[in-house]
């Protein structure tokens, strides 16, 4: 998968660039998120006739058979492919072929970006808030002793 920025260069991007334009170290982390997002968007293209709804259905059980690559270990993330998407991008299309490259249609890496942690500030607080209520019957428990 070539560079998403810099077609105007000449040349090899220096060391220093790459690590400071990489994302992937730290963002992979979200790519539960990610994969559920991608996974909701391929089904709208799907439903929508955006993209043929063969291509959606194999994006999606792509996107399932990563799911399991990442949590059995397997995925091999790249610094090279700067952040979780592209990396998921690129998985995606080793596995299902063109196909993959549609899953990009209509949306941006920022609006992946923003979507995933979105999802993530979510599942968060609604475990936080779990914690609490714990907290709150513990303590309860805790005054009536």
């Amino acid at each position: 998968m070539s560079k998403l920025w810099g077609g105007r260069f000449e040349g090899k991007t220096d060391a220093l660039v790459e690590a400071l334009g990489e994302s992937v170290s730290f963002d992979a982390r979200l790519a539960p998120w990610d994969l559920r997002a991608s996974t909701a968007h391929a089904r709208m293209l799907g439903d929508c006739g955006i993209i043929p709804k063969g291509d959606a259905a194999k994006i999606i059980k792509g996107l399932k058979e990563i799911a399991g690559d990442i949590e059995a270990g397997r995925m091999t993330w790249s610094a090279a492919l700067e952040d979780v998407h592209t990396n998921i991008e690129a998985a995606l299309v080793g596995k299902i072929g063109e196909a993959g490259k549609r899953l990009h249609t209509a949306r941006s890496r920022n609006d992946q970006i923003a979507t995933d942690v979105r999802l993530w500030m979510r599942d968060q607080t609604d475990s936080i808030t779990g914690l609490l209520r714990e907290l709150r019957r513990a303590l309860a428990v805790f005054a009536q002793d």
